[in-house]
């Protein structure tokens, strides 16, 4: 089992750059899969970007591509995700998710995840 808790959420002017953090339980985090989504008020959660469990796979929303990176640390036990350019839209709760699965990171809908609290960001204009 793992446990996943994010960090780094704040409030931030739009254009500005925050740095999220999962950090997670568990000695074989490093075998999961994790992924990053928002949930905006009155929305429903989306997706933001995915990482494989090695790293060497990731994918991005199109409404994030050149502006967020994800990254980990499996040292760490950590997933971070770099959001530049922040724009008011991209307000919301922020939760990252891992699971352990075959399938290709970026296919992967986490519907078998272990899912952390949420951290808040949010961008004024």
């Amino acid at each position: 089992q793992v446990q996943v808790v994010e960090s780094g959420g704040g409030l931030v002017q739009a254009g500005g750059s925050l740095r999220l953090s999962c950090a997670a339980s568990g000695r074989i985090f490093s075998r999961y899969h994790v992924g990053w989504f928002r949930q905006a008020p009155g929305k429903e959660r989306e997706f933001v970007a995915t990482i494989s469990w090695g790293g060497g796979s990731t994918a991005y929303a199109d409404s994030v591509k050149g502006r967020f990176t994800i990254s980990r640390d499996n040292a760490k036990n950590t997933v971070y995700l770099q959001m530049n350019s922040l724009k008011p839209d991209d307000t919301g709760v922020y939760y990252c998710a891992a699971e352990i699965s075959s399938a290709y990171a970026a296919l992967l809908k986490y519907d078998n995840a272990y899912w952390g609290q949420g951290t808040q960001v949010t961008v004024s204009s």
